[in-house]
């Protein structure tokens, strides 16, 4: 009785520790050891209850208190992501420290700063970045670039976009570094990014990681509206499309030569004349100027005058450069596959029905609006409705009353699991325990009083009492016969049940004894 009371004890107990207890939520998963320790520390500090699993990289706390420890950690820091920025210089004594362990210094905190950021990144959980910087020498003319190489813990995969970006990004953040000479590996080992430097080879690349891109864009918008109409799930749709990436630069000039402006003016006159003196003689006076008009007597022999005017013009010139980028489209084929509609007749089976032109028509014409169609272009576009071959989908209306209405998060189901196993223990212990052990006292009690009740059937009860006659005194032992004799038999009843149950427990030992019982009552048995 001790040790069952005990066990009950115990057991309730629990069930109210364990309600008590408030639900944990994750605060932080997939933490670096020293993260993991500064963030216990800090709850020990303030008196939060918390449970480490996962080897100490999962850390859960209250659900009602994550989003104010969140805070407080982001607040101080925290996590860190097991990697050094700018802060160590925070704690370092630049009194005695060298110029080389401060470069030292710097170049971890640099990789550490540029680690943080790169984990900001959706679908990255973790990174490393080392820097190679190499250092110019003197009188050397030679120079080497720097380059970086980085090391991710994705979840899931990483877009060709997010890859430039890191890339760039790195590239932006260390002087002289270019995005080509940034490597990049996921935690399988599978190169991301090659940090080779070909420039050729980086064009390929990335000219094929636009194509890459440009599909996967079309064929999400094209599946995302088709699915709107025909059910997710009910339709595949394939992109084809071919860019153009040469660079095309093109000057012209244009004259116009009917606006035109006068940029000079240039005006010329020339007068000449020439006289003859007296008896045809030359001298000094007769070469003088306006010797004419001083009448020496000579006479006038030749005289000329000439006039010219010299005008330049401007006409209006238009000179015009343009650069068309590498990247153009020059074709884009969609083919689409879309599934017919499903119904339940009034037998409650399925049957298949294939959909009308005028509904591919209309699907076509969605396709044509979302892919940006042109048919100078040479686009392609074909809309097909065939039947699956995995059948109908399985979310066929049907009615399941009213539990379709009930939606159940994980954190519900797995409350509701909880509840009812502590439910069914707990039935288990009243059942098994509890019951039988009720039970047992009441049998024991109800044999007491009737050992109590029943004396004897001569003895007389003591109490004081009037005399009797002689024939209450009969009736009185018949009475007291009759019922003792009934208790009697009450007991030889529960004597037999309880062999019953002896048998039926032990019945191997029970058809031993009866054989020893034969075996003595025999004349001629042998002692064995």
């Amino acid at each position: 009785m001790a040790a069952v009371t005990v066990a009950l004890i115990g057991f309730f107990g629990f069930l109210l520790v364990r309600f008590s207890q408030p639900p944990m939520a994750t605060l932080y998963s997939d933490l670096a050891l020293q993260d993991s320790a500064s963030i216990v520390k800090d709850l020990e500090r303030a008196g939060t209850t918390y449970e480490l699993r996962a080897d100490g990289s999962t850390i859960l706390v209250p659900k009602a208190e994550v989003a104010r420890l969140r805070m407080k950690m982001a607040e101080a820091g925290l996590p860190r992501g097991g990697s050094v920025g700018y802060e160590i210089f925070d704690k370092s004594d630049s009194l005695g420290t060298t110029s080389f362990v401060q470069n030292i210094n710097q170049l971890r905190a640099l990789e550490g700063e540029l680690a943080r950021t790169i984990r900001a990144i959706e679908r990255i959980q973790q990174a490393r970045v080392h820097l190679v910087i190499p250092e110019r020498a003197l009188f050397s003319r030679d120079k080497q670039d720097p380059s970086a190489s980085i090391a991710l813990r994705v979840q899931g995969g990483l877009e060709a976009g997010q890859i430039r970006a890191i890339r760039h990004l790195v590239a932006s953040a260390v002087q002289g570094l270019k995005p080509e000479r940034v490597s990049i590996v996921d935690e399988a080992g599978r190169l991301l990014a090659d940090g080779a430097g070909d420039a050729n080879g980086a064009l390929g690349t990335a000219g094929d990681d636009r194509v890459v891109s440009y599909e996967r864009r079309v064929k999400n918008q094209v599946e995302e509206i088709v699915g709107s109409v025909v059910g997710q799930g009910r339709a595949r749709v394939q992109v084809n499309a071919e860019l153009d990436f040469n660079r095309i630069t093109q000057t012209s000039d244009s004259f116009d030569p009917e606006s035109r402006v006068v940029r000079s003016t240039q005006n010329r006159e020339e007068s000449q004349v020439s006289t003859e003196g007296r008896d045809g003689q030359v001298s000094v006076g007769n070469e003088l100027p306006n010797a004419t008009a001083q009448g020496a007597g000579g006479q006038v022999r030749d005289q000329s005058k000439k006039s010219e005017e010299t005008v330049n013009y401007e006409i209006s010139r238009t000179t015009r450069t343009e650069v068309v980028e590498g990247g153009r489209i020059k074709r884009v084929s969609v083919a689409v596959v879309v599934d017919g509609a499903y119904s339940r007749d009034a037998n409650g089976n399925v049957t298949y029905s294939p959909r009308n032109k005028e509904e591919l028509d209309r699907i076509t014409a969605l396709v044509r609006s979302a892919i940006g169609y042109d048919q100078k272009r040479g686009d392609q576009i074909e809309v097909v409705n065939l039947r699956f071959a995995e059948g109908p989908p399985p979310g066929l209306p049907e009615d399941e009353g009213w539990l379709s209405r009930l939606k159940f998060g994980k954190d519900d189901v797995m409350q509701a699991a909880e509840l009812g196993v502590l439910l069914l223990l707990t039935l288990m212990v009243v059942l098994m325990v509890v019951r039988p052990m009720v039970r047992r006292i009441v049998v024991a009690d109800k044999k007491e009083e009737a050992a109590g009740a029943v004396a004897g059937p001569g003895e007389l009860p003591t109490t004081e009492s009037p005399p009797l006659t002689p024939e209450q005194i009969k009736e009185t032992e018949t009475t007291r016969k009759i019922a003792y004799a009934k208790i009697q038999g009450q007991l030889h009843a529960q004597s037999i049940a309880k062999v019953g149950e002896l048998v039926d427990q032990n019945p191997q030992e029970t058809v031993a004894i009866i054989r020893q019982w034969i075996h003595q009552d025999s004349p001629d048995a042998t002692p064995r």
